[in-house]
């Protein structure tokens, strides 16, 4: 009988749990319908045990099946009919005059010398459609200087606060940079700033944020599972940074700064105008809740969101490329000779803080993300599935007031999301955007430039620390000869 004992098979240690899963967890899954996480409970280790269970505590499963539920429910949904942008609501290029400008410029700067604006940059995204598995934002184009997109926009803020400083002669004044990372991108991004040394920015003026994540579920709404301890999850998206901002209290952070207003923006825009003063002014002076640049068509294919009237005197919102019909892309106001439906939307925006707080609570309540089928990976390999995102531009569907300000591409819009052989929108491109723009500045300040190579393969890039849109340019470059490419720094 002594033998039979020692010969025998001592069971696998039950672990933490036991043989079976936590009940009250289980009872909480079932009653969302997910109980399949634990379908493979058996097969698992005592730490894979832990791992699952610890896994499904740190979800929200209330809030998880409201959205799962309101969101699906939502597909197929027919929506509201919508109008061209009323010509109201945009200020074009066109129609400023420079006494419109310089007074927009003055009232922003002015606000930004009293602490009024706060600065939230979306950069939860890697290059890897860029070849990199870095940040986006630690991605160097190529410019003389070989500057990363960190550090162009780092410096775009040093150079506002030094203006704003200048135009009121006080003290210089602190944008706070509210910067929302993924888990992805989160630590590398923050050691990035720390061997950059904050590109001259005060550490304590930079805040680090990083985005949720939420499963990513069947067509029928059940969790998929990445392992069997794991369930699959996914950013949710870059409308998320609202969320994120409320979970993290940083719209209070903002309020005890004395903040009132937002500008928002996404990382991959080398020609990005951070913490604008003419946009803020012209928001200020419009006394709207949210507003956005904007930037016309280049041609009516052209895979970009436009602005829209969602039914006639219904609020301005964005509605995508995919889903605008052939003859909506086409179609062509017969008093300008444009078509109707043409101001792009490039993530620039404007908010302020009263509709952030109130715009977040709606978001929480409505829950409803838009659904992207996806190949998931899962413990059957890749399996097809639902992502679940907000987007950054949902939020305007709910402003009671939205005003769009026109923008031109070549001097604000050089978006880098490709890599170079694509056929737009990649670094080359980017890159070249802006060689050109700032060698328009060093010419129209009076300066010249030579070049080996043919000058629209090149041209000069000016620091942003010398200038933030071509101004005070002329004592450094009037009567000077400049060669290209090269950076231009004083």
């Amino acid at each position: 009988m002594a033998e039979i004992v020692v010969a025998a098979r001592a069971p696998a240690p039950a672990g933490r749990w036991g043989a079976a899963p936590p009940q009250e967890l289980l009872e909480r899954l079932k009653d969302y319908g997910q109980e399949g996480a634990f379908a493979l409970w058996d097969e698992l280790a005592p730490e894979d045990r832990d791992f699952l269970v610890r896994d499904i505590e740190s979800l929200d499963l209330a809030r998880i099946d409201r959205i799962v539920r309101c969101s699906l429910r939502s597909q197929g949904v027919p929506l509201p009919a919508v109008e061209p942008v009323p010509e109201s609501s945009v200020s074009t290029v066109e129609d400023r005059t420079p006494e419109d400008k310089q007074r927009w410029w003055k009232r922003g700067l002015k606000a930004i010398s009293e602490g009024k604006l706060a600065v939230v940059l979306l950069a939860g995204g890697q290059g890897t459609r860029l070849g990199s598995s870095d940040p986006k934002g630690c991605f160097s184009i190529g410019l003389p200087s070989g500057k990363s997109l960190f550090q162009l926009q780092a410096e775009r803020i040093l150079c506002i606060q030094k203006l704003a400083a200048q135009s009121t002669d006080g003290n210089t004044p602190q944008i706070h940079w509210y910067i929302m990372t993924s888990p992805f991108t989160d630590e590398a991004t923050r050691k990035f700033f720390e061997r950059h040394r904050y590109f001259g920015l005060e550490p304590d003026q930079v805040t680090f944020f990083q985005q949720g994540t939420i499963p990513c579920v069947s067509a029928d709404g059940r969790f998929i599972m990445e392992t069997p301890y794991k369930v699959a999850r996914a950013p949710d998206g870059n409308g998320g940074v609202y969320a994120a901002l409320k979970s993290q209290r940083l719209l209070d952070d903002m309020a005890g700064r004395g903040v009132k207003y937002v500008d928002c923006y996404g990382v991959d825009n080398v020609l990005v105008r951070v913490a604008d003063p003419t946009f803020l002014g012209y928001f200020i002076d419009k006394g709207v809740s949210s507003a956005a640049k904007v930037v016309r068509k280049a041609y009516p294919q052209e895979k970009v969101g436009v602005f829209v009237q969602r039914g006639r005197g219904g609020p301005l919102s964005v509605v995508e490329y995919s889903e605008m019909d052939a003859a909506m892309t086409t179609e062509i106001n017969q008093g300008t000779g444009r078509l109707r439906y043409c101001w792009s939307n490039v993530c620039l925006h404007m908010f302020t803080l009263d509709f952030l707080n109130q715009v977040t609570n709606s978001l929480e309540k409505d829950s409803i993300y838009h659904l992207a089928e996806k190949k998931i990976p899962s413990i059957h390999g890749y399996t097809a599935g639902l992502k679940l995102e907000q987007f950054i531009f949902d939020v305007f569907t709910y402003s009671p007031s939205t005003a769009l300000f026109e923008i031109l591409r070549e001097e604000e819009f050089a978006p880098v999301k490709n890599a170079n052989g694509a056929t737009y929108d990649t670094p080359d491109s980017a890159r070249l955007m802006l060689l050109r723009l700032h060698s328009r500045w060093v010419v129209a300040a009076g300066g010249f430039l030579t070049h080996s190579v043919p000058l629209y393969m090149t041209g000069v890039e000016v620091s942003p620390l010398s200038s933030y849109a071509g101004e005070n340019l002329e004592a450094i470059c009037r009567g000077r000869t400049f060669h290209a490419p090269s950076e231009i720094s004083f």
